[in-house]
């Protein structure tokens, strides 16, 4: 059987509280710092995988672009993450459903995509969770044309 450490926060108000485990090894501000990013962040790769999908094929997306809504994303789903995590906490469960994200996104003003998101819920559990997603429709988006030209 393993045994656990307690976990220290990030920012303690008395510092002389907190003491190391034994066997803990040294790790930078540096360190500490580039691992929380990448565990904040959905990885750009995949950002930038959606956003391509969503531009004609020619287009092209600036880095400092895929970043920002990298760092969006991964803030909004955060946010969503959060509100639903506080009513499991609420309710004494451990597990974060469909329905606990729903909820949550109604509670912070996103109804219009609870609405769809409901449907699409809909659809995986009719559908069964294992194997490939549902087909998904491509509409097709005419850029917008500037009516002074």
């Amino acid at each position: 059987m393993s045994h656990f450490q307690p976990i220290a926060p990030l920012h303690p108000q008395d510092p002389s509280t907190i003491e190391a485990p034994p066997d803990a090894v040294a790790i930078s501000e540096a360190e500490v710092g580039e691992y929380r990013e990448q565990d904040r962040y959905l990885p750009i790769a995949n950002v930038a995988r959606l956003m391509k999908q969503a531009v004609p094929p020619s287009a092209k997306i600036a880095k400092d672009a895929k970043e920002c809504v990298q760092e969006c994303v991964s803030e909004f789903i955060s946010f969503i993450t959060s509100e639903a995590a506080e009513r499991c906490l609420g309710e004494k469960r451990k597990t974060i459903g469909g329905e606990d994200i729903l909820y949550a996104m109604s509670t912070l003003g996103f109804d219009n995509y609870a609405e769809t998101l409901k449907i699409h819920l809909a659809k995986l559990r009719q559908h069964g969770t294992s194997g490939p997603p549902p087909q998904r429709i491509e509409h097709h988006i005419e850029p917008r044309m500037e009516e002074d030209q």
